[in-house]
């Protein structure tokens, strides 16, 4: 039987799917404080061969219980963790959500596991490890390795800011829409896609 062909995502990663992801927290510690969102941007690549993004998957999430609040993050954040219009979901829940597409996308496109995609990712690594932790759910990430645009934007743009360097690979940046999981995934997305859409033209 003939070996099946990998696609051209797992080819480029040795395997790895590239998903982006931006989490909003309460705090700087995964395990003492909450997620309050999470998006995930999945990428794909057209019929000539340019990434980009493909679509975005998003929860508010409840803070677990007996987390503890940074007041100076929640004000800059400008969220309130229970305000009823937020439809947020269980920490367990949320995780579910965001995990389906992505294990369903790593199938999809012949890859071993998801990578997460970030600016300065450990962090966005760190609290959904945590997360999953708390819930004994598996999460589709590799556990140590990640994209960091930060440092990629570095190497690209000379600028490691997120909002700087999304500038100058030539996209806008709204600061009043800044510091949401959407949005700063979305742009991230584009930052990363950019990059390797520039290295793959060389």
């Amino acid at each position: 039987m003939a070996k099946k062909r990998q696609s051209q995502i797992a080819r480029r990663f040795r395997g790895f799917l590239p998903v982006v992801v931006d989490v909003e927290t309460t705090g700087l510690n995964p395990e003492r404080h909450a997620i309050l969102e999470i998006a995930v941007v999945l990428l794909k690549v057209n019929s000539q061969g340019i990434w980009q993004s493909d679509k975005t998957i998003f929860c508010h999430v409840t803070p677990f219980k007996d987390a503890e609040f940074d007041e100076e993050s929640l004000k800059f954040l400008g969220i309130d963790p229970y305000h009823p219009f937020r439809f947020a979901l269980t920490e367990e829940r949320a995780l579910k959500k965001i995990f389906s597409p992505i294990q369903q996308a790593v199938k999809e496109h012949d890859c071993s596991r998801a990578i997460l995609v970030g600016h300065n990712p450990m962090f966005d690594l760190s609290f959904i490890q945590a997360a999953s932790d708390r819930h004994e759910i598996k999460m589709p990430f590799h556990k140590f390795s990640t994209f960091d645009t930060a440092t990629l934007g570095g190497l690209a743009y000379g600028q490691t800011v997120l909002a700087k360097a999304v500038k100058a690979a030539g996209f806008r940046w709204e600061a009043k829409e800044a510091h949401s999981a959407i949005y700063d995934a979305e742009r991230t997305a584009d930052l990363f896609c950019n990059i390797v859409n520039m290295w793959n033209n060389r």
